[in-house]
Order: structure tokens, then sequence, then C-alpha cells
């Protein structure tokens, strides 16, 4: 990653361009075309440097469900159950924490009842339980942007 990438990453990560050539409107402020910018952020995502580029919405405020969920999984089943977990589009996150339940995840969906769903088929085609399903009673939502800094 050069300090071109890093610059991109800066803008993107919270003020991308709302418009018909986004990445034109990047490659202006970086000094390249749009397509240069592009092609890193394509490699940027598939060397894992970035996940995703794309909005964040607000489920609550458009009426779906949310929910933090924990499960303790044996570790020779992590892969299998977090793989399984993963396939379900309403799962955002999904990842391993050291301790006692072990493998976390958040589920977005538009009614409690599919929430209720999506966890007993887990429970029950993955053979774990109990999920622990822990909702939000007040969201503190924090604006994080990193400055991505040279190394």
């Amino acid at each position: 990653m050069d300090s071109i990438d890093r610059e991109i990453l800066n803008i993107i990560q919270s003020d991308f361009p709302i418009s018909t050539e986004p990445y034109s409107e990047v490659g202006r402020k970086v000094g390249l075309s749009g397509d240069e910018v592009l092609i890193r952020v394509k490699r940027l995502l598939r060397d894992g440097v970035i996940r995703k580029v794309g909005p964040f919405f607000d489920a609550v405020k458009m009426g779906h469900k949310s929910t933090l969920c924990a499960v303790d999984v044996p570790v020779e089943k992590i892969t299998q159950i977090a793989d399984m977990i993963a396939a379900y589009p309403e799962i955002t996150h999904n990842y391993l924490r050291e301790g006692t339940p072990n493998l976390w995840f958040t589920v977005i969906a538009p009614t409690e009842e599919r929430i209720g769903e999506i966890l007993a088929r887990i429970s029950e085609d993955g053979g774990v339980g109990p999920i622990y399903n822990l909702p939000a009673k007040k969201m503190f939502k924090v604006k994080v942007d990193l400055k991505i800094v040279g190394a």
C-alpha cells in the first residue's frame, strides 16, 4: 500500500462522492484517473485491506430489528458453524472471541420472528446452543474514521 492508496482510503471511508462518476471525483483529489482509482480499490478489496465499498443503512430506522448473538461452539466445529452462520444474508458480522461463548454474530432482519427462525435453524442445523440473543436496549453509535497514515 502506497501513499496514494492511503489517500484514497481516507477519502472513500467517510467522503465517498455521490455522483455518476465517484471514482473520477476521487481521482481528481489524488491526481489519478477514475479508472486508476477503481483498479486500486479493487486491488485493496482483493487483498483484504478493505472488505466492502458500499453504503451503511440504519436498519432500525428502516423498520428492521437487530440483535447481537453469541454461542459456544466446540473448537473442532468453529469453521463449519461460522461458515453456516455467514451464509445467512441477515448476518452482518460473525467473529471468534476468546472465552465462553466464543462465536459472536449480528443479525438484522425485518422482524423479531425472522431473527428467531434464523437462530432456531442455526441451533438445529449446527447442533449448537444455547444461542444467546442480546438485543440492544439503546444504540450508542460512534462514527469512526480511521486516518490512514504511512508506515
